[in-house]
């Protein structure tokens, strides 16, 4: 990294030579419509054919890859409801590290059983009583591995900006980003792409209503803390953005848009059922925005970051159902 509380285009690129033979560079996908139905030109970066499912494995891989081997040895922990686990196990199964994650006891289980299929070990917690960190913490202390956080890391915040990296190269001049918004990493590392690529690129994070940390700490320019939030979108359950994510919004980001919980599930199901495009409720919140008209841009070339796609039955039927 340039420097040690900074974020810059040079890292993001640095990270794409070092994912590069890791990592899929995932399609940008178009649809007539879609962009009939928002009247303007759609470009989606479908995360969702990642390995893992989702952009979490290009942070974890970065932040693995940046560690000495004797330290990679010793083994990683990361604490995550679910993508972000899958992207730390599958990372540390390339670099041949072992792998402890802590989740919680409502994480998917979709989620829980790929994280265990690319051989990691599991510890859980209970979301409302237990500090997941913490745990984390501890577990590295007793046995000399590293943490990897999920967001708040500048070579994690590096490796997510890389599939903004991506799109940008392949999609040309863009008007707007779409990017969701859980912790920040993805959307601190695609903001900083887009400003650096085109300041007049306007950034959008799009967060579900009820798990609207970022948007009111946005608006009260400090980070604030929400309570245990009940979404559908499950990788938006943070309490309060990045210590180290949050300035990088701030000097970077547009605003931060908010959708429903109906919203988002109907989102799932046009994907599915119009584009025949599987996304989780978290990955499609940039397509429900659109599909709500809440995207201040209007008749312009718009990119929408698909951030995953890793939905369980049980979730997928409860979208497919409240939009039939």
């Amino acid at each position: 990294m340039t420097k040690p509380d900074d974020l810059t285009l040079a890292d993001v690129v640095a990270a794409q030579h070092r994912l590069a033979s890791h990592i899929h560079r995932t399609p940008v996908l178009t649809s007539r419509t879609l962009d009939a139905r928002v009247g303007q030109r759609v470009l989606l970066k479908a995360e969702n054919f990642q390995r893992g499912g989702s952009f979490k494995v290009r942070g974890a891989t970065n932040c693995l890859a940046m560690l000495p081997p004797e330290v990679r040895a010793r083994g990683v922990v990361a604490f995550s409801s679910g993508n972000h686990a899958q992207g730390v196990a599958l990372a540390a199964r390339t670099f041949g590290a072992p792998a402890t994650i802590v989740m919680p006891t409502d994480a998917p289980a979709a989620k829980v059983a790929a994280t265990r299929g690319y051989g990691a070990r599991i510890t859980t917690y209970d979301r409302q009583r237990d500090d997941r960190e913490a745990i984390a913490c501890q577990l590295a202390e007793a046995t000399g591995a590293t943490v990897i956080p999920p967001y708040d890391h500048y070579a994690i915040m590096a490796g997510q900006g890389t599939a903004a990296l991506e799109l940008l190269t392949e999609a040309g001049p863009l008007d707007a980003l779409l990017v969701p918004v859980g912790g920040g990493g993805l959307l601190a590392g695609c903001a900083t792409v887009a400003t650096a690529w085109s300041p007049n690129l306007a950034v959008y994070g799009v967060e579900a209503e009820l798990a609207n940390d970022t948007y009111l700490s946005f608006r009260a320019g400090q980070r604030l803390t929400i309570p245990p939030p009940a979404t559908i979108a499950d990788g938006m359950r943070n309490l309060t953005p990045g210590r180290l994510t949050f300035p990088i919004l701030q000097r970077t980001v547009t605003d931060i848009l908010l959708v429903a919980e109906d919203e988002i599930r109907a989102a799932v199901a046009f994907l599915l059922t119009r584009l025949k495009v599987l996304v989780e409720p978290t990955g499609a919140v940039g397509v429900a925005a659109l599909l709500a008209g809440k995207v201040p841009v209007q008749g312009g070339r718009v990119g929408v970051i698909l951030s995953g796609g890793n939905v369980d039955a049980v979730q997928l039927a409860d979208c497919l159902n409240q939009c039939d």
